[in-house]
């Protein structure tokens, strides 16, 4: 194939360290599953029935992935940056329309997340009914730390927590999401051909709330690993 001649250097691929290996993790997509923990969806001002309910998406951009031990302007146009702790679920497989048991078997690996949120923004844009893309999508707004290799392992429960300045914000087990990981591939891959390198962030537990410039945030999930991330002055 004939080299192609860009206008401009293409974006590097994006990609995150993988424990125990020099190799990184390929990132292809980021999904994101909203009010995937009952209580979260209450402090949010509503309720999940799972009986008649299937799981709300997002997604952003893969470009707006930050690396764990990053440092991110406080963004702009908010006065209401929120932290959301989140476990990340990294694809190894491509699948669509799976069941439950092909779900697992796509599992790479998992991660630390975070799912950094104009929370201003969001509750406006709600209010008028227009999409609030521009809440969530936030440059360095989504978080991850290295990949943990799942080795076969489907997670059902496990701290989840976060500290902002050394004090708890967060603190949930990843057996209170009212979705499963496999029960949340499965629904999403009837949506999207899954591919190799998407990461899924799977809610939230209760505890969300403000950073200001200045702030660092520690994250903890057993059985996964940690991140932190820092908050800079606004530009």
């Amino acid at each position: 194939m004939a080299d192609i001649n860009y206008l401009w250097a293409p974006p590097a691929p994006l990609s995150l360290p993988v424990r125990g290996t020099s190799a990184r993790f390929p990132v292809n997509r980021l999904f994101f599953v909203g009010r995937n923990y009952q209580a979260h969806a209450r402090e949010m001002g509503t309720s999940v029935d799972k009986a008649s309910m299937r799981p709300v998406y997002f997604t952003k951009f893969a470009a707006m992935l930050a690396e764990s031990g990053t440092t991110a302007p406080y963004p702009p146009e908010t006065q209401d940056y929120h932290h959301e702790m989140e476990l990340i679920v990294a694809l190894g497989e491509d699948g669509f329309r799976v069941s439950t048991q092909q779900a697992a078997g796509m599992i790479y690996g998992y991660a630390c997340g975070l799912d950094m949120t104009r929370r201003d923004l969001q509750a406006s844009a709600k209010a008028k009914g227009n999409p609030w893309d521009v809440a969530k999508n936030v440059e360095a707004g989504a978080v991850a730390s290295e990949i943990v290799p799942a080795d076969g392992r489907v997670l059902t429960h496990g701290e989840i927590s976060l500290k902002v300045n050394g004090q708890l914000r967060q603190h949930g087990d990843l057996a209170d999401m009212i979705w499963t990981i496999p029960e949340i591939i499965a629904d999403l891959s009837t949506y999207y051909h899954l591919k190799a390198g998407d990461l899924i962030y799977t809610g939230t537990p209760e505890g969300v709330g403000p950073v200001q410039p200045g702030d660092h945030l520690d994250g903890w999930i057993e059985g996964v690993g940690a991140l932190s991330f820092d908050i800079g002055p606004a530009e």
